[in-house]
């Protein structure tokens, strides 16, 4: 009796050990591999090359932080928006890497690292050549698109409520490719987005958008994990991971590489 309570003495301390270190079916070399989800279709911080390989900004600085901590080890899968906090929820993934912003929302819920590893900005996006929008105030009786459920959209919807609601917000479900060719196509007149996305998306996909005006709002952005001890053990081992990165000029380096200029700090 007591070599069998032993036994699942045992057993129930390495359970506790994979779930405080990390949740994966896949490991290699007896690592966790965490499960990293990402929309792969928003240029240039997520996209999926030519070959099936995900990349981009953001996917990249998980790969340098796979080489900073041995325990890192990630695996990445492109999915609509919309799925990816679902995704979390359900344990599909363990980990969020999608230009994600701090809100109060997201804290009560989630887990997000301390460290940021970018400094994104938020413009407007219009047609090509379009002069007659620079701020907010010129899209009075115009439509404006945005994706459902992302900061952009809460900046507008508190932006508009403090204004008079004078935007009339077109909602998307699809992601920011669709809203950009309805901008082409004239369906609607403006977004609110990251000015680097629109450039990338006009030269990746011959989109005919560009950024107009004076940059609206600065926002540092986050991985995002579960809020449990997995997600927490994980969330520690990223600040510590990128705190290096930082500190040494690698995600410096890496920015400049992916977006033109530092915007990591």
């Amino acid at each position: 009796m007591k070599r069998y309570a032993f036994a699942v003495s045992l057993v129930l301390l390495a359970g506790f050990a994979l779930f405080a270190g990390g949740k994966s079916d896949k490991t290699t070399g007896g690592t966790a591999v965490f499960s990293v989800g990402t929309m792969g279709t928003y240029e240039p911080f997520s996209l999926v090359d030519p070959d099936g390989r995900v990349t981009g900004y953001d996917i990249e600085v998980l790969r340098l932080l796979e080489t900073v901590d041995p325990d890192l080890r990630f695996e990445f899968h492109a999915a609509s928006w919309d799925s990816l906090f679902p995704g979390l929820d359900s344990d599909r993934y363990q980990l969020i890497a999608q230009q994600i912003f701090r809100t109060p929302e997201r804290e009560a819920k989630y887990v997000l690292t301390n460290q940021s590893y970018h400094q994104s900005t938020s413009q407007l996006i219009v047609k090509k050549g379009r002069t007659d929008i620079q701020d907010l105030e010129n899209l009075r009786g115009k439509r404006i698109g945005t994706t459902v459920g992302d900061s952009f959209t809460r900046f507008l919807e508190e932006w508009n409520k403090a204004n008079g609601d004078i935007l009339t917000i077109v909602y998307y479900e699809e992601d920011i490719t669709t809203v950009l060719q309805d901008i082409v196509n004239g369906r609607i007149d403006a977004t609110l987005n990251d000015p680097a996305m629109a450039r990338a998306k006009a030269v990746a996909q011959g989109l005919d958008v560009e950024p107009a005006g004076k940059r609206i709002e600065e926002n540092s952005v986050f991985f995002v994990a579960k809020k449990d001890p997995a997600g927490t053990a994980l969330r520690d081992k990223l600040d510590a991971a990128l705190a290096k990165v930082h500190g040494d000029g690698r995600l410096s380096a890496l920015s400049i590489q992916w977006l033109g200029a530092d915007y990591s700090k």
